[in-house]
This record gives C-alpha cells, structure tokens and sequence, in this order.
C-alpha cells in the first residue's frame, strides 16, 4: 500500500495555517480598514472614535497574546486555534449587528484578543510541524495568509460596495468568509500535534540582549505601520485627487502583503534577519510617508506597495528570528514579541485619531511612525 508523501502533509499544514491567519488577521482584523469609511459616514463617526475602535482590537489583541503565553494552558493548542478562529468570525459578523459604539468596542477587543491566540497558536502548530519535516521554507506559505485574507476580504467589499450594499451588510459578509475559512483550516491542519520543546525561557524574562531589542523593534514597527494600515482607505476617500481609487487601494495592499514574506525570507537569506528587517523598516517608513506626503495616484499606490510589502514580511522576520534566539518554548517567545507589537498597534490608531482631528490631517501621525520605522531599524541592526 501507497503511503502519502510527508511534503504532501507539510504543504497541506502550510496551507492550512494560511488560511487560518487569513480569517482571523486579514479578515478578522483587517478587513475594518476598508469598511471604515462607509460606516464612518453612515454612523456620524470622528477620527477619534474610529480609532478608539481600532485601539480597542489591538489592545485585545496585546492581551490575547499574554494570555497565549501562559505556560499553564490547558487542554490542546489546535482546541485553542479553532475555537478563536470561530469567535474571530462570529464577532466580525456580529458588527453588522448593532450601531452602539461601547458595542463596537467589546466586539473588537474580543476579535483582537481571537486574533493573537490565532497568530501565535498557528505559527507554533505549523512552524514546528514543518520543522519536524524539514519543509521550513513553508512558513513563507503559511505567512502569506494575512495579504491572502486582505486581499480576498478587499474584493468581496469593494464589489459589495459596487453593488450598493451596505456596510452593516459588508459585517456580516465577512464574518460568513472568516467561517467558510474556518471550516477549511479544520481540515487541512494536522491533526497529531508535534512535541512542543519542553524548556522554556528562564523565569526572570528574556536575558538575550538581541532578544530584548528585537521585541523593543517589533513594537515600534508595530505603531509604525499601523497608521497607514488603519486609516490608509480614509486618506485615500478624504483626497479629491485619489478618491477614486477606493476600491483598490486595499485590495493593492493585501495583493503586495501577499508575496512579500517569499520575497523578505529570500533578502534575509543574503544578508541575515537583523539586517532584512532593518531595510525593510526603512522601506516601510518610505511607504507611509509617501502616503501623506505623495498626494497622486503614483503617491498612494507606493504607499500601498511598500507598505502592503514589507508589514508582514516584517512579521515574519521578527517572529522568525524570536523563535531562533528563544531559550525554549517558542511560543513563549512569540508571544511576548507579539505583546510588544499589541502595544504599538493600541497607540497607534488612538494617537492617530486625536491628532488627526485637531490638526485636520494624519501628516503629522504618520511622521512620528516614520520616525518609529527608522528607530526600530536602528535596533534591529545593532
């Protein structure tokens, strides 16, 4: 009897990790960006509350990657993973449901708090499984799920947009996406889970000095791009001149997300991951300058291009490199470093949002997270 090859079941755990963080990262947290600027009209809402509401997933976000870190969860980690990737969706579809802001804000701090145990869980899952097969460079595959889910989520409103619907209807389409992807991340996953290591970082906290700096970079990169990522559809709809790029900016974004983790692993094959990730911190804060500084068609789809190219190999750089240098459990070390991005995102957005409505314009947000950009590729480097 024909035995299945081990590449075959290391493509399908890569695969199935993709569309995991594509549910619960590019739809789950992302697909707010595009769906902000209708229900920004629709509702009355300021810049301010559209990024309180923003603040409020990542700060779920932040503590759900705290949570993920606890050395004491109990029962299975693929329980944990599924069991988030349905709270991911249901609390995407259930914003359609309702027009109170407090609600809005329990429902994106719950879908934030789903989506970090998500990222984290997944990635330990399929990290090690590919490991244990010696298929790692499959984590580009499973990275690319986040461009995948913002570029898929990016189409489904912007064709529902076209179609007159609105953005309470754009809610609950996208949760019913986030669930279809549930359902096949269920069967493509592995079902035995690989032995997790059993050492685990030693209790006074991280005592590599590159660690320590690696996780101060990973929040700054995490305020530094989340501006752009958070308010780059407003920009765009606030902009007589671009206006009309609309519907496609976001799906431009998630379209360069989507490769860009193949594309960043094979630049920090050549010159090293501290390396990597300090160019493109570099190349990222060129992307959000020009966002508010490059008011042209050309200007947007750059900002769109390198911003939407380099956030996740960004990601996966850094959880990579956290992973590499952790004395231990990995996901311990995935989770702090995921702690440290959290914090960004919450300033992020807030920050902002209240600058932005005082001042009239995100330029000045925008130059402060370029400045973050280049302070964390300072870090990294050193």
């Amino acid at each position: 009897m024909q035995t299945e090859s081990p590449d075959r079941h290391a493509f399908a755990a890569a695969l199935g990790g993709l569309i995991a963080i594509a549910a619960a990262i590019g739809v789950g947290r992302f697909v707010y960006t595009p769906i902000l600027p209708p229900m920004m009209e629709a509702l009355g809402l300021s810049k301010s509350q559209a990024g309180l509401i923003a603040s409020a997933n990542f700060l779920g976000y932040l503590l759900g990657a705290l949570a993920a870190a606890l050395p004491t969860l109990p029962g299975l980690r693929r329980s944990w993973l599924f069991g988030s990737l349905a709270i991911s969706a249901l609390t995407t579809a259930a914003m359609g449901l309702t027009e109170s802001l407090p609600a809005f804000l329990v429902l994106r701090f719950a879908g934030g708090a789903a989506s970090a145990f998500v990222l984290i869980i997944a990635s330990t899952i399929v990290l090690e499984y590919l490991a244990e097969a010696g298929r790692g460079g499959l984590s580009a595959l499973h990275f690319a799920g986040v461009g995948t889910g913002i570029a898929v989520s990016a189409v489904l409103v912007a064709g529902m947009l076209q179609a007159g619907q609105t953005w309470k209807a754009l809610w609950l389409a996208s949760g019913l996406l986030s669930l279809a992807a549930m359902i096949a991340a269920t069967m493509l996953l592995p079902s035995r889970e690989p032995p997790a290591r059993t050492a685990d970082i030693l209790p006074g906290g991280t005592t590599d000095p590159s660690l320590r700096r690696l996780i101060a970079a990973y929040g700054l990169f995490g305020f530094g791009y989340i501006i752009t990522a958070t308010f780059l559809v407003a920009i765009v709809r606030g902009s007589s001149a671009i206006a009309a790029l609309e519907p496609v900016i976001w799906v431009v974004f998630g379209v360069a997300a989507a490769p860009s983790v193949a594309l960043w692993s094979a630049i920090a094959t050549s010159l090293g991951v501290p390396r990597a990730f300090a160019v493109a911190c570099v190349v990222e804060a060129a992307g959000v300058l020009a966002s508010v500084a490059w008011r042209s068609p050309t200007g947007v789809f750059v900002a769109a291009v390198l911003v939407g190219g380099t956030f996740m190999g960004l990601t996966a750089l850094g959880l990579i490199r956290a992973r590499a240098l952790a004395e231990g459990d990995s996901r311990r070390a995935l989770a702090l470093m995921t702690g440290a991005f959290g914090v960004g995102q919450i300033a992020g957005p807030a920050f902002a949002g209240v600058v932005s409505d005082r001042l009239g314009s995100f330029a000045v947000p925008s130059v402060v997270a370029v400045a973050a950009l280049l302070l964390a590729a300072v870090l990294a480097r050193r």
